[in-house]
């Protein structure tokens, strides 16, 4: 795939999918009102969450696009395994960053609803990573993605970035 291709599929697939995952459907839940808080550093923790979930969003889509050549959308798989920025750190740095996003905005909102929001969104990426996307990649990067396993948690991340 064309760099390019990649950049302008990426961007369309971060606005359909984590854009309705942790824009749409927390607007929908909350429309971006305060509740009483949760608890007494619940906003503070909550703000900080998005702030530290959307640079890592951002970055892990444009490595998927300039390193990768390719989108995260399965129709448009990448060509090279992305083990760089966030990857370093933890193997899905979009999932946890997305459920990051909106655990952030429901502690912000004083919205419980939408920290059960959250739980199922990680919940369903779970499945998913478990399911498909890690055979899939096992089968396409075979020992590099391997390697690349062994080191690097699925959901927790490392203290030190990974220099496979």
């Amino acid at each position: 795939m064309q760099r390019a291709g990649a950049v302008i599929g990426s961007a369309i697939f971060l606005v359909i999918a984590p854009g309705t995952l942790a824009v749409v459907v927390p607007w929908t839940l909350t429309r971006w009102q305060f509740a009483p808080a949760l608890f007494p550093i619940a906003r503070v923790l909550g703000a900080a969450l998005v702030v530290a979930g959307l640079p890592i969003l951002l970055d892990s889509f444009a490595r998927f696009a300039l390193q990768g050549l390719g989108t995260p959308a399965p129709v448009m798989p990448p060509e090279r395994l992305v083990v760089t920025g966030f990857y370093r750190y933890v193997r899905n740095p979009m999932y946890v960053a997305v459920t990051a996003l909106i655990a952030g905005q429901g502690l912000l909102f004083g919205s419980v609803t939408l920290l059960g929001y959250g739980a199922a969104v990680w919940a369903s990426s779970f499945r998913v990573v478990l399911a498909y996307e890690e055979p899939v990649l096992s089968e396409q990067f075979g020992d590099e993605y391997a390697r690349y396993r062994a080191h690097v948690r699925r959901w927790w991340p490392r203290i030190t970035p990974w220099r496979g």
